[in-house]
């Protein structure tokens, strides 16, 4: 679908930041600016599933949510947005998808610029404030409270693989692929993660960046980092609604909503 010149302008005045020529620093303006206002978070999906939706939201409806919700998305609306927005204002950017246990379950834009390439992932819950390297000649570490993210160099087929560690222990990662995708060539992973047994129909994640820490909901566990200091504490299965609007400014009645008929919540590390 192709979106109009205005629908652009209102997203980068959601950003709060001004459109200026493709450059690498403005590239990490509109990558940090993103980061720190569309939180990865599956309670709009669990919303959209209850009214039907197998998709993404258009954009509108997209922007309506950051806007009126403090919404965001899983990977495949906050990434392929942040594709159509960079594409928009002029980047050399491909859609692409990357590996998990299972073949195109994320995607990540990959951006050519002043002789350089980066890869940008807004939809990974992760603190990639920046855009990622991706003409790596050594692995490339990020550290964030009591998790370690390594990237490293593209093997002999173009591909980056990255890995996530909490507490010293491999939890999670990726392979990002160098191939341009369209959007629609995940439509059926896409439907696929709003079937009944899908992770994000079972589960609770919502991950809100800020300048120098983050808050994180996994299920029943509310993480806070502030720098390199890290605490957690329970809520209640009860009060998640309660917690979601008061540490993350959604509307208590949508919360509500969206989550009143999760049963067993599923462990997203497993």
């Amino acid at each position: 679908m192709l979106y109009s010149t205005d629908i652009f302008a209102r997203y980068l005045n959601i950003l709060n930041i001004n459109k200026r020529e493709p450059s690498v620093a403005a590239l990490r303006e509109i990558v940090k600016a993103h980061l720190l206002k569309v939180p990865f978070e599956n309670i709009s999906k669990l919303l959209f599933k209850k009214r039907g939706l197998k998709n993404i939201p258009a954009l509108p409806e997209y922007l309506d949510g950051i806007e009126q919700y403090n919404f965001g998305g899983t990977c495949y609306s906050n990434n392929y947005y942040l594709y159509l927005l960079l594409k928009h204002f002029g980047y050399d950017v491909k859609l692409c998808g990357a590996d998990m246990k299972n073949p195109d379950v994320h995607i990540v834009s990959i951006v050519n610029i002043e002789e350089r390439e980066f890869i940008v992932d807004g939809g990974y819950a992760a603190p990639f404030v920046e855009p990622l390297p991706g003409d790596l000649k050594e692995n490339y570490v990020i550290t964030f409270g009591n998790e370690k993210y390594i990237l490293s160099p593209k093997d002999d087929y173009g591909h980056s693989k990255l890995e996530q560690y909490y507490k010293g222990e491999l939890k999670h990662g990726y392979t990002a692929n160098p191939q341009p995708r369209k959007i629609e060539e995940f439509q059926n992973v896409i439907e696929d993660s709003y079937r009944n047994g899908a992770t994000f129909m079972n589960a609770i994640l919502i991950t809100k960046f800020y300048e120098n820490g983050s808050l994180v909901l996994r299920n029943l566990t509310l993480t806070k980092t502030d720098g390199s200091k890290v605490t957690t504490q329970s809520i209640k299965r009860d009060e998640i609604a309660v917690a979601v609007e008061k540490y993350f400014r959604m509307p208590l009645q949508i919360v509500e909503e969206a989550v009143n008929e999760l049963s067993e919540l599923m462990d997203m590390w497993d």
